[in-house]
């Protein structure tokens, strides 16, 4: 495809324009009329029959959604264009960072354009030519529908783990080849999930939940997160039980074998911000946990044991932007602690490595943008490693290599991989991802800061095509996240060129409750103080209005998760702000949240209904389903999407959400529900489920700006 400046034409079909304002007929959901007392507030929940997905009702309701909705996409002219654009953005080749393995070939995935799944290759050589499959995901799935989701080689290499998930779940199975042969064995672990395969000796730990009630897999809660030791040549009911903890059913438990394979490592987590840890010696049967945190309120993560036994160790504690630490396992307590690599108040550190032995990879947000210095075992700075733009960057090294390679991504930058000389400073680009026309210096970035409600500067990136000036009637896409720790920085992605091309701004905001400002910054955006982050949102859009770049006729909103949950919240809050909005995979209800799959783990974000009258009332006051306007107040037009495998955002979720939105009275823009099958929460999913959904997203967007995107 050839990209040039396109004029967007205002007008579409006389059909077209009828259709975007003309009344549905919704399906009728199952309802029961659902009334709780929750600390003396009478909460309505009249779709609670949503709940339970496997129901004859909730899959006839389904099906009539889901045939509502793609009745409704079929009429719009030009969704078949944006389907072929999309399938020629999305084909071309994409690579992976290398990685040495344990057997001293080197690494790497690669998609030659439109596999579903991307293909693990081994060589001799980084990217080697003569390369071969290593693995390849599209073979165990007709439909691309299984995801390789993790490989762990043994510290010998002779064996290598690999994990797999079917249909977006995340449930996880594990199976082992022998590396060199790559023929696989009978191992086969089932039920396992936020797990690795953490090889000791002749095995490995992994962590695992009791196997669930059948039929209801993907909904009941999760619970007793336990880590369990296999032995190669075992049958699953053969392995032992590593570590558990019978008094809290609502922690997860991750393990690490240390480089030196002389500790076992216990990660909890999932009731604080951060995890606790646990060590214990692996040689010695008797040896006892020794405690480096107890608390959930910090992160610590084990980076490397140094030479005289003490461990170098990341953490948040007592460093709201992290910092490194050296602590010995004989004197674990906090007063004993020696600073590596101290603080820097002014960039968040979010990752540490080791390489070569006797250096460290730090890498550093400032501004959501990544930065990276390299550094002396004893924590001497050597210099920074510098990069081309705002953009993120991700290192592949190992501890026993001197090999350090990178790969740097922006908004019009595809992925490239470097390579990198610690002794020189010098970056070597090994691979440049070639899309079809695309030219980076035919768009623009920049970041620009504006205030929200209560003063705060929030950051927001803008990024559009050069020529594109502030006419107030520009279409803007603004997507956004706010919560647990996740930071959002620049990435590249085939769809937005589309949005571009047809002179469209992307807006990304960087709200409160993200990473980006460390762990003050996620704390203003948590709890009770959620307001916080949908404050930052709408004043974002408020923004972008207000300085020229659009008009609330022509501002889209997008976001997934608890992205979803925070469109879901200003719709309600400022629905005359925005034209479109989707909410995707969203936490709509947020009085029962907690009681399904993994929901339990989000209470340190959001805290639960359960916990006190004062918090639910403060939930009950912005969760989407039930502050959604029954007054003839005019919505955006709405397309939720969800899918059936989600078990991390049930779609019951967004099952109720849009029955109830459906049922309201909001005006006569649609409100469809998009449900995806054989499909999760987004991770894994093939490129052409990928496509499918951009391709009716982005239709469903343009047919209600009542504009005619150009393609080719």
């Amino acid at each position: 495809m050839t990209f040039k400046a396109i004029t967007m034409s205002v007008l579409l079909s006389t059909f077209a324009a009828s259709s975007q304002t003309m009344p549905l007929t919704y399906p009728a959901a199952p309802a029961d009329g659902t009334m709780y007392d929750c600390f003396g507030m009478k909460v309505s929940d009249n779709y609670r029959p949503l709940e339970n997905d496997t129901a004859a009702a909730t899959v006839e309701w389904v099906n009539a959604e889901n045939a509502l909705t793609q009745s409704y996409l079929s009429q719009i002219p030009f969704r078949s264009a944006i389907a072929e654009q999309l399938t020629d953005l999305y084909n071309f080749a994409k690579v992976g960072l290398p990685w040495k393995g344990k057997d001293g070939l080197y690494y790497h995935s690669a998609n030659d354009g439109l596999r579903n799944q991307s293909v693990i290759y081994r060589g001799t050589k980084p990217f080697d030519e003569d390369a071969e499959v290593f693995l390849d995901p599209n073979t165990l799935s007709e439909d691309g529908t299984v995801a390789l989701t993790g490989l762990f080689q043994s510290h010998d290499g002779k064996y290598t783990a690999y994990t797999i998930s079917r249909s977006g779940s995340d449930w996880t199975e594990i199976f082992v080849m022998e590396t060199a042969t790559r023929r696989l064995l009978d191992d086969h672990i089932e039920w396992a999930k936020f797990t690795s395969a953490a090889w000791d000796g002749e095995g490995f730990y992994y962590s695992a939940y009791p196997r669930p009630e059948a039929g209801k897999e993907f909904s009941n809660a999760n619970e007793y997160h336990t880590v369990y030791y296999h032995r190669l040549g075992t049958s699953q009911d053969e392995d032992v039980v590593a570590y558990e903890n019978r008094e809290q059913p609502l922690y997860f438990h991750q393990v690490q074998v240390t480089n030196d394979c002389k500790y076992l490592a216990i990660y909890g987590g999932g009731q604080g911000f951060g995890n606790s840890l646990y060590v214990k010696k692996i040689c010695d049967k008797d040896a006892r946990w020794i405690t480096i945190e107890e608390s959930q309120d910090c992160v610590l993560s084990i980076i490397d044991v140094l030479a005289d036994g003490r461990l170098l160790v990341f953490t948040s504690v007592d460093a709201p932007c992290n910092r490194v630490v050296i602590i010995d396992p004989e004197k674990p307590a906090r007063e004993n602690w020696q600073n590596l690599i101290p603080e820097n108040p002014n960039a968040v550190l979010t990752n540490v490595e080791v390489t070569d032995g006797d250096k460290l990879i730090a890498v550093y947000e400032r501004d959501a943008s990544t930065h990276a210095s390299l550094y002396n075992i004893d924590g001497t700075l050597i210099r920074e490693i510098t990069f081309p733009t705002y953009g993120t960057a991700g290192f592949s090294v190992d501890r026993d290599s001197a090999d350090i390679f990178y790969a740097f991504t922006s908004f019009t930058y595809p992925s490239s991989i470097y390579s990198y000389d610690a002794a020189t400073g010098e970056s070597t680009l090994l691979k440049d991802t070639q899309v079809k026309g695309l030219v980076p210096g035919d768009y623009v970035t920049e970041q620009v800061f504006y205030t929200s409600k209560d003063g705060t500067r929030v950051p927001m990136f803008l990024v559009y095509k050069k020529g594109v000036e502030r006419s107030g009637n520009n279409p803007t896409y603004l997507y956004g996240y706010g919560g647990f720790n996740v930071s959002l920085t620049p990435s590249f992605t085939p769809w937005r060129l589309l949005w571009l091309d047809n002179g469209g701004i992307y807006a990304l905001a960087n709200l409160r409750g993200g990473a980006e400002y460390g762990e003050v910054w996620h704390e203003a955006g948590t709890k009770m103080k959620k307001q916080n982050v949908f404050d930052d949102f709408i004043s974002a859009g408020e923004y972008l209005v207000a300085e020229g770049w659009t008009c609330p006729e022509r501002l889209v909103i997008e976001g997934g998760s608890n992205g979803g949950l925070l469109v879901g919240a200003v719709v309600n809050q400022r629905p005359d702000l925005f034209s479109v909005a989707i909410p995707r995979v969203g936490v709509m209800d947020m009085m029962r949240y907690h009681l399904f799959t993994i929901g339990w783990n989000w209470a340190s974000d959001y805290g639960t209904a359960d916990e006190s009258a004062e918090m639910a009332a403060y939930l009950l006051n912005y969760s989407p389903i039930h502050n959604i306007s029954t007054d003839g107040t005019p919505y955006p037009a709405i397309m939720v999407t969800t899918a059936d495998h989600d078990d991390r955002v049930v779609p019951a979720h967004s099952f109720k959400y849009a029955a109830t939105l459906q049922a309201a009275n909001t005006g006569e823009r649609p409100k469809l529900i998009r449900i995806d099958s054989k499909a999760g929460h987004g991770a894994g999913k093939p490129i052409s489920k990928i496509i499918d959904e951009w391709t009716d997203i982005l239709s469903f967007i343009y047919f209600n700006l009542g504009l005619t995107p150009q393609t080719r």
